[in-house]
């Protein structure tokens, strides 16, 4: 009897954690967000600039993704198969924007490439401007989105037999054949798994972008930014 009104409790408290934080905001967003009834709702959603929103969102999220895909793979290859000096700061530093709030990441970012700092007027001297276009965004979504690839390639590299590359290497292929023929295949499964979360945080990225991409209306506003607005 004791061990069910204990279950009965502990499933009543975890249901009203769910309510409180999560049924009551969402709810309360649903019902502001249509309570001058469905044709404003509709008319904003399907709006020219809520379309080029969305093309915006979509086509610099699949590039930051495929950047991740690239770059992520190298980096996870380079921390598990070889060991140099440094090597476990940037491990450390891959899970950076994990801990990061995404504005801080923003403000970092406006501080390090502003017209103001060393680096941003050297980039301008240059004709270089990366803020407050679609190459910062780019840059924020990379940074945000930057442990997804590399901790889902990780432990498949570390499962991989290094006797299974050796064998290769004797049988005369070389280092690239090996790759593609070897631990590609094997860690094909954690690139697309990387990259599809990579891809979704991407399109609901909101602190960093609100504030390096400049926010223009058809050129540099994301989805995320439009729907706060």
């Amino acid at each position: 009897m004791g061990n069910k009104v204990f279950k009965a409790t502990v499933r009543s408290v975890l249901i009203g954690y769910l309510i409180v934080l999560l049924v009551i905001p969402i709810g309360s967003i649903y019902l502001k967000g249509f309570s001058l009834g469905w044709d404003p709702f509709w008319k904003e959603v399907t709006g020219p600039l809520a379309w080029k929103s969305i093309v915006l969102t979509v086509k610099l999220s699949v590039v930051s993704t495929i950047i991740q895909a690239i770059v992520g793979t190298i980096i996870a290859y380079v921390l598990v198969r070889y060991t140099f000096r440094g090597k476990s700061i940037l491990n450390s530093m891959v899970d950076l924007p994990f801990s990061l709030p995404t504005s801080v990441a923003g403000l970092m970012f406006l501080t390090l490439l502003g017209p103001s700092s060393p680096l941003g007027v050297w980039l301008d001297h240059l004709g270089i401007k990366l803020l407050y276009n679609q190459t910062a965004i780019v840059i924020g979504l990379v940074f945000v989105t930057f442990p997804f690839v590399i901790r889902t390639v990780q432990p498949l590299l570390e499962q991989i037999d290094p006797a299974e590359e050796q064998a290769s290497f004797t049988l005369g292929a070389g280092r690239f054949y090996t790759f593609c023929r070897i631990v590609f295949p094997a860690i094909f499964p954690g690139i697309i798994a990387g990259s599809m979360l990579a891809f979704s945080r991407s399109l609901a990225e909101f602190g960093a972008i609100s504030l390096i991409s400049g926010n223009l209306p058809g050129k540099t506003m994301v989805a995320s930014v439009y729907i706060y607005g």
